[in-house]
């Protein structure tokens, strides 16, 4: 009987030959989708401005040249500058977004606290009813009086309710009652018992969300531009931000200039600066996700299967 229930589903999950080559060629399409516009901008920032002018976007260069990236570390100091605050920010806000996010995941996720309802309510609230962007900027920037600090970059983006609600899922799916009651028999304390038990078996669920965390941090632009008014504090995002703004703002006002000016701006790689900036931007990101691949996909499942 067994046996026939196990071929039974398995011939339910079999895929046949040509559905499995169809499936093949759509994965192959979405790859392509993502990965062929990202080669044709690095080969622009690669691309000498008059080829780009005679021969349009190639994906390979008729003229290979470094002068978008020396145009953009022309400005080398700041941007170094604002590199270190990037790296600051994003790795303290991840390092401490994980932890308020588990902590508050977990104590939701406990059937013991008395408080568990309402504090599920209070975390769920937020991800349907969101309170706009002028009571956002009044309270961070007036009542809490971070702008201007390091700080305005990284507390606002450290909780999420995804992330709480991804969390408590885990731990509930994951967590056995047994074992942290055996803790607490022997003695642990709340703080132990997270610490100790609870955060080792759950490396897929934090790398899942330091990989969230720190995605947000580090293309993070638009914070800056609201609280953010020393040119010191500017991440690399916000600075990279300003440095195409001055190129649109040349380009708009070409007629405007005098003829020195307009002289500069027509030696100036335009087209290889913008995408030598969305190079600069993407490659140091993108080089860390395969450290929290292996726990990614496993965080997410585990996390949405059971509730």
């Amino acid at each position: 009987m067994a046996k026939t229930e196990n071929d039974g589903a398995n011939r339910f999950l079999r895929v046949k030959k040509s559905t499995n080559i169809v499936f093949n060629i759509i994965m192959l399409l979405g790859a392509l989708m993502c990965v062929v516009p990202m080669l044709l901008v690095l080969s622009i920032s690669f691309s000498a401005e008059s080829s780009l002018n005679d021969y349009g976007y190639q994906f390979i260069p008729k003229t290979f040249s470094f002068d978008g990236y020396k145009y953009i570390f022309t400005q080398s100091p700041a941007i170094m500058r604002a590199l270190g605050v990037s790296v600051f920010v994003a790795l303290t806000g991840t390092v401490l977004g994980v932890i308020l996010n588990a902590l508050m995941g977990y104590v939701i996720s406990r059937n013991g606290f008395k408080l568990k309802k309402f504090f599920v309510w209070y975390v769920f609230i937020p991800m349907i009813f969101n309170g706009g962007l002028v009571s956002s900027y009044f309270i961070i920037g007036n009542f809490l009086h971070l702008s201007n600090t390091i700080w305005v970059l990284i507390l606002p983006l450290a909780v999420s309710s995804y992330n709480i609600i991804l969390c408590k899922t885990f731990f509930r799916a994951t967590i056995p009652d047994s074992l942290i009651e055996s803790a607490y028999i022997d003695g642990a304390s709340e703080l132990l018992v997270f610490f100790k038990i609870v955060l080792p078996l759950s490396k897929p669920v934090l790398a899942t969300i330091a990989l969230f965390l720190s995605f947000g941090y580090w293309n993070d632009w638009f914070t800056s531009l609201l609280y953010i008014n020393d040119s010191n504090l500017y991440s690399l995002q916000a600075y990279l931000n300003k440095i195409l703004g001055d190129i649109e703002f040349l380009l708009q006002n070409a007629s405007t200039l005098g003829v020195a000016q307009q002289q500069i701006l027509a030696n100036m790689p335009k087209e290889a600066a913008r995408m030598a900036i969305v190079v600069i931007a993407v490659i140091p990101i993108a080089c860390t996700y395969p450290f929290f691949q292996r726990y990614f996909v496993s965080g997410l499942t585990v996390g949405a299967i059971k509730g």
